[in-house]
């Protein structure tokens, strides 16, 4: 028989997650009728996020927020252990987010939609084209910060993978500045490859940022260099609570509720 979190995700979280999604993705995208911005689709999202985090009970210790100057455009990368990762990122990043993701998430009834139309960044990976810079740069002229996860999946095992220079190339492109982001142990509340939801505690590690200079064709050198260096960063936290370490440090207490 199918253990306890099973029946308890499959009978009450998956009912519940969509409803939260059908209710707030109707809301995001009748106000993109009227607020082309986002801004109000963005507090549905960050609604949305606290939903799900506080019906499945997951709370998150928030690290280092402080490091960075409010007023200013981020990319945000950090990376991957499970889907929860999203909502974890909206709803203890308060900046205005915007995805940096693939373009068939943006045929995915309601959520895919509200990407669509609420100004998240769809990337065609065969053909990103000309349009995909000009779309980062548009974002950063209008405050936003953008998140990526660069290794491109979710890590099996909680161990933090390659990561992609794709990401980091239009940053420097752009000019803007790099966070770092650890996330730790999200991978107990869902696992790659499972349906199975638990209540957990995940660790959200805000690096200091990193500066880039704008410059419309960075070489490839420091495109890896810069790569390497943010996951450098990244992996200690991440990569010690998979083998059993502790990541140690104090911690902010952010509840989801």
């Amino acid at each position: 028989m199918p253990p306890f979190h099973w029946w308890r995700t499959v009978f009450f979280l998956i009912p519940a997650i969509a409803v939260y999604t059908t209710v707030l993705g109707t809301i995001s995208l009748a106000s993109s009728f009227f607020d082309r911005s986002g801004r109000f689709a963005h507090k549905c999202a960050r609604a949305w996020s606290w939903l799900i985090l506080k019906t499945t009970g997951v709370t998150i210790d928030l690290q280092g927020l402080d490091r960075l100057p409010r007023g200013t455009s981020y990319v945000f990368a950090a990376n991957h252990q499970s889907i929860y990762d999203i909502p974890v990122l909206f709803w203890s990043l308060d900046f205005e987010l915007r995805i940096l993701a693939k373009a068939s998430l943006g045929s995915f009834p309601f959520l895919g939609w509200h990407l669509a139309r609420t100004g998240h960044v769809l990337v065609d990976r065969k053909n990103p084209g000309a349009d995909l810079f000009r779309q980062v740069r548009g974002l950063m002229k209008a405050g936003y910060s953008l998140f990526v996860f660069p290794e491109g999946t979710r890590s099996p095992d909680g161990r933090v993978g390659v990561f992609k220079g794709g990401s980091f190339y239009l940053a420097m492109q752009a000019g803007l500045p790099i966070v770092p982001l650890s996330i730790v142990g999200s991978r107990h509340v869902m696992r790659k490859g499972q349906l199975t939801t638990r209540p957990g505690h995940v660790t959200l590690i805000v690096h200091d940022p990193i500066a880039t200079t704008a410059n419309p064709d960075p070489p490839i050198r420091e495109v890896r260099a810069l790569t390497n260096a943010v996951r450098a960063l990244v992996r200690p936290p991440a990569d010690a609570e998979a083998t059993g370490e502790a990541p140690g440090g104090a911690a902010e207490v952010l509840p989801a509720g």
